[in-house]
């Protein structure tokens, strides 16, 4: 009898095992040979939950067969399935990463109990009055006076950056963090940036030329998990 051809590369790691899918072979063949090698066991008998992340290169796997998966992995109990890894995403996907990394532009002033609220980042050539608030899932670019509320990165990216061209807001907050407000006899500042300092744990304003390194990393965009 002909040797299986072997579709499956497992590599040892110190969070687990990971599983190299063949991109070509057909998905039943894969299946077939992942209850095989979880019957056989890869790794040494231990009382331990054996994580596996799951590699599948350029082959995109859809809700069906990520739970066809899940389901052959689920029937041992030893193993567990930690994440998917792909090097494609579903045009959905696509759309929503470009959704979140896109720069919105708004060319206003926001008075008070106004509120601009964006997915990604926002660039606002305007002044942000005080009672006025904007927030953004990544970084907010401020043309104008920062007399209100700011809030970036507000579902947890605590990367994300405040700029104004005039900074005297009432609040900073960047993901879950919120700044003090200032005392009333503080003076603003002009072409400073507001970032989340984390050895210190808190929100710190400095000047543009300190915080280069800062902005850079923020621009980058946001990894796909």
């Amino acid at each position: 009898m002909q040797p299986k051809e072997q579709l499956i590369m497992i590599k040892g790691t110190s969070s687990g095992l990971t599983f190299y899918m063949n991109e070509y072979a057909k998905f039943h063949l894969l299946c077939e040979q992942l209850e095989d090698i979880l019957l056989n066991d890869p790794v040494e008998k231990q009382a331990e939950t054996i994580y596996i992340t799951i590699h599948q290169g350029y082959r995109y796997l859809n809700a069906d067969e990520k739970h066809q998966i899940r389901e052959i992995v689920a029937e041992h109990d030893r193993f567990q399935i930690k994440e998917f890894v792909s090097e494609v995403m579903s045009k959905e996907e696509v759309l929503a990463f470009f959704d979140e990394t896109e720069t919105k532009t708004y060319v206003q002033m926001v008075r008070s109990g106004q509120l601009i609220d964006v997915q990604g980042n926002l660039l606002l050539i305007g002044d942000v009055n005080p009672g006025g608030e904007v927030r953004a899932s990544g970084n907010i670019y401020i043309l104008g006076k920062l007399l209100g509320v700011a809030h970036a990165g507000y579902d947890g990216n605590t990367s994300s950056v405040i700029i104004a061209s005039y900074m005297d807001p009432h609040q900073l907050r960047i993901a879950n963090y919120v700044s003090r407000a200032p005392d009333s006899e503080t003076e603003g500042v002009y072409m400073e940036c507001g970032y989340f300092h984390k050895e210190n744990e808190k929100i710190v304003i400095d000047s543009l030329q300190k915080v280069r390194h800062i902005i850079g990393k923020s621009e980058r965009g946001i990894p796909n998990g």
